[in-house]
């Protein structure tokens, strides 16, 4: 159990804020990285840097997969801390965080402390204002949702983190390891960090600029500019951009985009552009109810004819030829 007022030992101090309904992975991944670098032997003693979890009420924090934390420390009687740590997790109607959690983030951000969001964590600062003016990380399962409910905002979501003055997001996953160990080389030293992802069997510290791992499962790319250009695809698939354009976010030419995806993927970007839009569309015609035209249209297809004639090309069937096999296959 951490003490409320810190030790003047300690390198490095966190706290932590877990939202409703939390990703015990992210949170775990963090933490754990601080627990190794904070000892000299291998005995999880709080040395070099400490943590608590904290809360307005003390009540169990249950997580999306169920298991709950007990916090350690109340709000009120938190003591001084380096970062403070927004842990996200599943987005619904309720609030993720209490009031007094909010008016706690406020006031600390006012009094100068770094604000750490990982996961959807970086929805609730957002919400709460405090990421305003800031370059922001967002995973890319999550960039469509958050340019949604944040008109205003563009984050950058081909990053595992990003860290903009005293502002620190991560889209979530291994990233938030990678970005803890950031904070531990940055506090305490290289070797502490090192020593945390070695024994976590993590091979390397990644810097935040490393691109977010994809989900593209039929050619998996090692450059990190493919990965980098099939991160933008994967949110842009509503309303696809050309090559050309893409080609121009990403600071090159065309012709050398392209010659970086044949010789890492054997494919062209137009090719695996359409590849992903395909596969996003039989999720949505597996999983859900939805008419054939808006799933077209959600997956960027002017009309249902074109969808189907370009699945009929490439699968050998179409949308509702799909759809009914797998009503088939689950009755």
């Amino acid at each position: 159990m951490p003490t409320n007022e810190p030790s003047n030992r300690k390198q490095l101090r966190v706290a932590f804020l877990l939202s409703d309904r939390f990703t015990l992975s992210a949170f775990a991944n963090f933490v754990d990285v601080l627990r190794l670098a904070a000892d000299d032997a291998d005995k999880s003693r709080q040395i070099h840097c400490e943590w608590a979890v904290l809360s307005d009420d003390m009540s169990l924090i249950k997580s999306s997969c169920g298991v709950s934390i007990r916090p350690d420390t109340r709000l009120r009687n938190a003591g001084h801390y380096d970062y403070v740590v927004v842990v996200g997790g599943l987005m619904g109607e309720r609030a993720a965080l209490s009031a007094e959690s909010i008016a706690y983030l406020k006031r600390v951000a006012t009094e100068g402390t770094s604000l750490v969001g990982l996961c959807t964590g970086v929805f609730i600062l957002q919400e709460a204002g405090l990421l305003q003016g800031y370059k922001t990380c967002v995973s890319w399962f999550h960039h469509q949702e958050f340019i949604d409910r944040f008109e205003t905002e563009e984050p950058v979501s081909d990053q595992i983190f990003v860290v903009d003055r005293n502002r620190l997001t991560c889209s979530g996953g291994h990233g938030t390891a990678h970005l803890a160990a950031f904070l531990v080389q940055r506090h305490i030293g290289q070797a502490a960090a090192i020593k945390s992802l070695n024994i976590m069997m993590i091979d390397d510290a990644m810097s935040g600029e490393r691109p977010q791992p994809a989900t593209f499962s039929s050619n998996k790319a090692k450059d990190p500019l493919v990965k980098r250009a099939i991160l933008r695809m994967q949110q842009n698939i509503e309303l696809p951009k050309t090559i050309d354009d893409m080609a121009k976010e990403i600071g090159i030419g065309r012709r050398t985009l392209e010659r970086r995806f044949l010789a890492d993927v054997k494919e062209t970007p137009h090719t695996i552009y359409l590849t992903l839009r395909l596969e996003r569309a039989l999720v949505w015609l597996r999983t859900t109810n939805e008419p054939i035209l808006e799933i077209a249209i959600a997956c960027g297809f002017c009309d249902v004819a074109h969808f189907s004639r370009t699945m009929k090309s490439k699968w050998g069937m179409t949308p509702s030829q799909y759809r009914a096999l797998e009503t088939k296959i689950k009755a």
